[in-house]
């Protein structure tokens, strides 16, 4: 199988490259590193990039903008893949307000560019689209919650439309919220890959990712919560939690588990659905809930301070109903609890410490 996968050197495309790398299929990554442009240095996917291009020879790279609709176009007629991958993004709701045309143009019109690309040329390819739950805006705050010692939650026994026991569903509106620029990019290119699934027929599928983490994510301050976490944990760095006195919750996905998700899902295709994926209630935990699994790991917590301005559109409470989904794919497991992934992320960190230059890197 030909498989092609945008945003190859973060973290998501990382793993798909790596995941079906393994399986021997001939796999073509297109990335130019702009998540640098966006964050800095700290944001540098070239380690990545080059990490996979060691590891797997018959990997093929392309430093290719997705804005680039010729380019795209050219690169999808001559590889005709049968399987896409989409994870390349402008991932910062924050970022997002600074930067509106390069946060929507490559979004929203990269995203349109492949589909259009893809329908030309290999229109039998399944085609998967690495969304978000900020397409469902700030409606997620408007929910029942109790404030309890060290996390919000959903009130017990309160289950109103896109909420169950197990979280949030699909049937959370997209609609009358507050989203940020970036939760607006990002649902104008979901529609968008579910339309060309519902109108032309392609085999696209949406999956609405929250917290997606694991030990190749370049962490930020602005974005990869647990991954920048972790490293200032690690070393003992200045952590600053945002709103809600780190008391919003968020459930972790290990991206092994993204992206054996998107295997199920290629295997049998269904036009344009859309999934929330996450890892659900027993991985979710609160901002200072993760400071202590880290803690309890390796000894070690970052230098903690407040703010009690929370971020634009931020969640309070977030974790993920994914009924539908194990409904549609009952064989799929996920793999990652909170603490396998936690011991793995720290691991990783400190690993990258005693790559570095007078690291001192701690015992753990």
């Amino acid at each position: 199988m030909r498989v092609l996968v945008t945003g190859s050197a973060g973290l998501i495309g990382s793993e798909a490259v790596e995941f079906f790398s393994e399986m021997g299929f001939a796999v073509t990554g297109i990335d130019n590193n702009m998540r640098q442009d966006f964050f800095g240095p700290q944001g540098d996917t070239t380690w990545n990039r080059d990490r996979l291009s060691a590891r797997y020879p018959k990997y093929t790279h392309h430093s290719l903008d997705i804005r680039d609709r010729e380019a795209v176009d050219a690169l999808f007629a001559q590889l005709r893949p049968e399987l896409i991958i989409h994870a390349a993004a402008q991932p910062s709701h924050d970022l997002a307000a600074s930067r509106p045309f390069d946060d929507f143009d490559v979004n929203a019109g990269g995203t349109l560019a492949l589909l259009e690309a893809a329908r030309a040329h290999t229109p039998e390819a399944v085609f998967i689209y690495m969304s978000t739950n900020k397409v469902y805006g700030d409606n997620p705050n408007r929910l029942p919650l109790v404030e309890l010692e060290t996390r919000y939650d959903y009130t017990p026994g309160e289950t109103p439309m896109g909420l169950s026991e197990l979280g949030i569903t699909e049937e959370m509106s997209l609609d009358n919220c507050l989203h940020s620029l970036f939760g607006v990019s990002k649902a104008a290119a979901d529609l968008m890959v579910q339309e060309y699934g519902r109108y032309f027929g392609l085999k696209t599928g949406v999956f609405r990712g929250g917290c997606l983490t694991g030990p190749h994510h370049s962490g930020v301050e602005l974005h990869g919560f647990l991954s920048y976490l972790v490293h200032q944990a690690v070393t003992e760095g200045p952590y600053t939690m945002i709103g809600y006195g780190g008391k919003q919750v968020r459930d972790q996905i290990h991206s092994h588990d993204v992206i054996s998700a998107f295997w199920a899902f290629a295997q049998n295709p269904r036009p344009g659905e859309a999934y929330n994926l996450g890892g659900g209630k027993a991985n979710a935990a609160s901002n200072l809930e993760c400071v202590e699994l880290i803690a309890n790991r390796c000894g070690r917590r970052p230098t903690l301070s407040f703010n009690d301005e929370a971020r634009i559109g931020d969640h309070i409470c977030y974790y993920t109903d994914m009924s539908k989904f194990r409904a549609h794919f009952p064989d799929w497991k996920q793999k990652y609890s909170l603490g396998e992934i936690v011991d793995e992320m720290v691991d990783a960190a400190i690993a990258r410490l005693d790559t570095m230059p007078d690291s001192a890197a701690p015992s753990c």
